[in-house]
């Protein structure tokens, strides 16, 4: 596939295989990330690789939208400085990068939110995060179950989301 495809087509997965990843392959999908877009180079961002089974399954249980991560191989946690004044914007640039990465090597990935979500602080607390850094999303990383989830899904067409000039 294409990279327009691969953008076409990544999906959130919720079910994985049990199957590991690599480390090289987490490198790979945070090396990306590092080529972000970031305002003005920044660059604010650290990552946080969880691959220990009982770690991920501690962040899963602080909050009903992390639940995906118990059956994760891996979650990346995507903190950024919160002395810059775009953190949360270069956050989830990496985040997408990461997202679209993942669905190119064929690993399913869901974006669960961090900023502003009170599960925020324990996640930092577990993964030992120094102060000034804020928690920007939490990465579930695994093969996904159902081979089906990297198709087409319905979306509106582009006709009907489209302005030229002006709305």
């Amino acid at each position: 596939m294409n990279a327009v495809d691969i953008l076409k087509c990544r999906r959130s997965v919720r079910v994985f295989q049990n199957k590991e990843i690599s480390k090289k392959v987490l490198e790979d999908l945070i090396d990306v990330a590092r080529f972000s877009p970031t305002a003005r180079n920044v660059q604010p961002w650290e990552f946080i690789a969880i691959t220990n089974n009982e770690a991920l399954k501690k962040i899963s249980e602080l909050g009903e939208n992390a639940r995906p991560i118990a059956g994760a191989k891996a979650c990346i946690a995507v903190f950024c400085a919160d002395s810059t004044k775009y953190y949360l914007e270069d956050g989830c640039s990496a985040t997408v990068n990461i997202l679209n990465a993942a669905a190119a090597l064929g690993i399913g990935s869901c974006w669960i939110a961090g900023d502003k979500k009170p599960y925020c602080d324990e996640v930092a607390r577990l993964l030992s995060i120094p102060s000034g850094l804020k928690l920007v999303s939490l990465i579930a990383l695994g093969y996904p179950e159902d081979k089906q989830s990297f198709k087409l899904a319905d979306k509106r067409a582009l006709a009907e989301v489209i302005h030229w000039e002006k709305f």
